[in-house]
């Protein structure tokens, strides 16, 4: 019977100690699977800097263009409609992208790199300008979400369901 009661009075102090540690481990503040709902909502206010979009805002967030999980707060996404690093001079010069658009269409990478890249037989490719803010993506296997950016005529917005990060894209047309 002492054994009996040690037993489980062993397996009782096992299991709340795991509860415990459950809760005092921290969901992932961005990324890790989240999807926003929709995009970003048109920018209003005072443009931010330009390179204000690689300072964290907080600690344990990318240093690049994110969505913070709570609240769906799209990071970075600040500089307004008249920056001229995101201006052409042919907005949707191959078309608009049609396969799917937000949170009910995550599409698979099938190759490439940021100059150029596919899923399901559409090409895109990344502003030269946020080149530097997709390292980490795995070309040939991340979930992304593509939004329609409201600021930037002929540019969406890549997001990376892993990272939580995003990248202005432009669409290159289909295979």
């Amino acid at each position: 019977m002492k054994l009996l009661v040690g037993t489980f009075t062993l397996l009782s102090l096992m299991a709340i100690s795991s509860i415990a540690q459950e809760k005092k481990a921290e969901r992932p503040q961005v990324g890790g699977g989240h999807i926003p709902a929709k995009g970003p909502a048109p920018f209003k206010g005072t443009p931010a800097p330009p390179e204000k979009r690689t300072v964290p805002e907080a600690a344990g967030h990318p240093a690049a263009p994110h969505v913070d999980i709570k609240g769906d707060k799209w990071v970075g996404h600040d500089t307004g409609p008249n920056d001229a690093r995101y201006h052409l001079d042919n907005p949707w010069e191959h078309g608009h992208f049609t396969g799917g658009i937000g949170k009910g269409h995550v599409w698979h990478l099938g190759g490439g790199g940021p100059s150029r890249f596919w899923f399901n037989g559409f090409y895109f490719s990344v502003s030269p300008v946020d080149i530097d803010l997709c390292v980490g993506w795995l070309w040939d296997s991340d979930q992304i979400v593509i939004y329609d950016d409201p600021d930037h005529v002929g540019w969406y917005l890549a997001y990376n369901v892993r990272l939580g990060t995003y990248v202005h894209v432009m669409y290159l047309g289909t295979s």
